[in-house]
């Protein structure tokens, strides 16, 4: 009798443990939808946000790399065509390149003839061109990365004055759990904005080092390009 009833006892106990680790998971697909409306639009205003930051980071990336493409004897063909006079030809192998520091190369290569001061200020006009067609939307992921937590934020805010006025409302007969339920549900809106303002900051950051290497690139070529319009002939 007496081991019947600890075998009960320990049943019974197994039980109440397995309900109150099952009470105490929460997958992130309850939490949101615990999260009441407000919570929610924010949440998908959040997605929203990932979605176009990931989209301008992958479509950034594609074109940084198709920029960043040059075969490594580009030059020394531009010096022998333009040393030999053949400056369409230059132009030619310039087109047929199809990249950010052959466009400024090719840009030059029509200012042959010029004063040297109007050929370098038409390289530079055009990099900013170049510049800022690599850098488009770029500064749609810097805002991103700022305001994600900051709406994040706002959506637990909403939440806590959510909680809190049910707790006057109530006249403070509220039920702690309850409350506390509606507090860290609504604290996911922050945890969602922390994680998109992250992964667009890092992207942001990362896009800024790639299109960094290309400028760089670009002005190695445009000096080179000058050095070889100084060369005596």
């Amino acid at each position: 009798m007496f081991i019947a009833l600890q075998q009960t006892a320990k049943v019974a106990t197994e039980i109440a443990e397995e309900l109150v680790s099952e009470e105490k998971t929460l997958s992130v697909i309850e939490l949101i939808k615990n999260a009441g409306i407000g919570g929610q639009v924010i949440i998908l205003i959040l997605v929203i946000m990932l979605a176009v930051a990931l989209f301008i980071y992958f479509e950034r990336i594609s074109a940084i790399k198709a920029a960043s493409k040059m075969d490594s004897n580009f030059m020394n063909q531009i010096k022998d065509h333009v040393s030999n006079g053949k400056i369409e030809a230059a132009k030619v192998l310039c087109a047929q390149t199809k990249s950010p520091a052959a466009r400024l190369i090719e840009k030059g290569i029509s200012r042959i003839g010029k004063p040297l001061e109007d050929i370098n200020k038409a390289i530079e006009n055009a990099g900013s061109l170049e510049i800022y067609k690599l850098e488009k939307n770029v500064s749609v992921l810097a805002t991103v990365a700022g305001a994600a937590p900051m709406i994040g934020f706002l959506g637990t805010v909403i939440g806590m004055i959510l909680a809190f006025h049910e707790m006057a409302t109530s006249g403070g007969q509220a039920e702690m759990g309850s409350l506390a339920g509606g507090i860290y549900t609504a604290m996911t809106t922050t945890v969602a904005g922390l994680i998109v303002g992250i992964i667009a900051y890092i992207a942001y950051n990362h896009l800024v080092v790639k299109t960094n290497k290309i400028v760089h690139l670009m002005e190695a070529k445009s000096i080179e390009f000058l050095d070889l319009l100084n060369e005596p002939v």
